[in-house]
């Protein structure tokens, strides 16, 4: 029997008494006031009453918990944890535009202003304000979709000037676009919260690492460094660091590696782009966007009870969802596919038996063989390439 009806807060947090053990304690008190054998169960009148009290009393300690809770980033959720993370100095994003790094060729000094460009599909993409091709004839800037939300582009279909500029000769996109997302979700915001912990850490990788993922529309990432004298497994030369990104505008994450980089440390990828710094001094940082590689599945079942097209057009999402949450390098492991293959947690997991399983990758021929990921590849899941065959 409880002593009290309000809200414990201990070492481990906040607790209140359950709804059950309210009741019990109002009706031990009802009748050591007014008699042991009163009847109070819950079809008397004195038993709704305390009822009534009970449920009034359990959802004010609901209310505290949840105020309690509030006050940290690790509980916090809708607009507390809005406001928690301004501490941090970021904030919860909205809904974002897609982006796309394009390569712009033309003669060296011409002027670009207010471009625009547009794809296969008839997306237009804006570029930045103003845009000046240098002197070695190209530049590698970052355009933002008109519309919002998830915008679609793969390598190569960028391809159309929609604001004809004397001295701009073509465009293309070498990577697919970055897609742009919805707004974001408590456990994404409280996930990106603790990695902006590491702006002010000791280790510089570390620091480098919280100032790229605070950048707008940034999704997936990872860092590598090299302290070695030779070139190690990855290909990244000696002294230098290889950050491999994922959305985000080009130039503002190049600045961020270029304000936290230590003097001398070099940079190494794929994508370049030149830094002025404080003193207006340029300096050329380099990164990677990830190489998508494509995942092909094939997969068998046996049709038990219950079992049916929908449960298999769940079972295929769940794979591609699988795929598409590992990290940057991620290797795609065929005995962890079977989790989400066999949908546990739901009841419709026992509707139907796996019985074969096969993966490849880049459109070669599935088999029954984990596939490993280079360090700056990213596996990609799409229900095209998902075969489900129902034996």
């Amino acid at each position: 029997m409880i002593t009290t009806t309000a809200p414990t807060i201990s070492a481990t947090g906040i607790t209140a008494p359950s709804y059950a053990d309210i009741f019990a304690y109002l009706q031990a008190q009802y009748r050591s006031i007014y008699g042991a054998d009163l009847y109070l169960e819950a079809d008397s009148q004195d038993g709704q009453f305390l009822g009534v009290l009970a449920a009034a009393i359990n959802d004010a300690n609901a209310v505290a918990i949840g105020i309690y809770n509030s006050f940290s980033p690790s509980t916090a959720t809708g607009a507390a944890l809005s406001s928690n993370v301004k501490i941090n100095g970021i904030a919860r994003e909205v809904p974002s535009f897609s982006t796309v790094d394009l390569t712009l060729t033309g003669q060296a000094g011409t002027t670009i202003n207010n471009g625009v460009v547009s794809d296969i599909a008839k997306n237009r993409w804006s570029l930045p304000a103003t845009v000046t091709i240098p002197s070695g004839g190209t530049i590698t800037v970052t355009a933002v979709s008109q519309a919002l939300g998830a915008i679609a582009a793969a390598a190569g279909t960028v391809t159309t000037i929609a604001t004809p500029t004397l001295g701009w000769q073509s465009v293309t996109n070498p990577v697919e676009a970055a897609p742009g997302a919805p707004i974001e979700s408590d456990a994404e915001l409280r996930t990106r919260q603790t990695i902006s912990t590491a702006l002010p850490s000791q280790s510089i990788l570390d620091g480098i690492v919280g100032a790229v993922a605070g950048v707008s529309n940034v999704t997936r990432y990872v860092a590598f460094e090299n302290p070695t004298d030779t070139t190690d497994a990855n290909g990244i030369p000696a002294h230098s660091i290889s950050l491999v990104v994922e959305g985000g505008d080009v130039a503002a994450i190049a600045s961020q590696i270029a304000l936290k980089k230590t003097p001398g440390t070099g940079t190494y990828g794929t994508t370049s782009q030149i830094v002025n710094d404080a003193y207006g001094q340029p300096t050329t940082i380099n990164f990677y966007r990830p190489t998508d590689v494509p995942i092909t599945v094939n997969i068998t079942v046996k049709a038990l009870t219950g079992y049916s097209s929908d449960i298999g057009d769940q079972l295929k999402q769940a794979l591609v969802d699988y795929i598409n949450a590992l990290v940057i390098g991620g290797d795609v492991l065929l005995t962890k596919l079977y989790l989400p293959a066999n949908l546990f947690g739901s009841v419709a997991s026992g509707s139907y038996e796996v019985t074969s399983l096969l993966i490849a990758r880049d459109g070669g021929t599935p088999a029954s063989a984990d596939l490993v990921m280079a360090f700056n590849e990213v596996a990609v899941g799409d229900l095209a390439l998902v075969t489900l065959t129902v034996a």
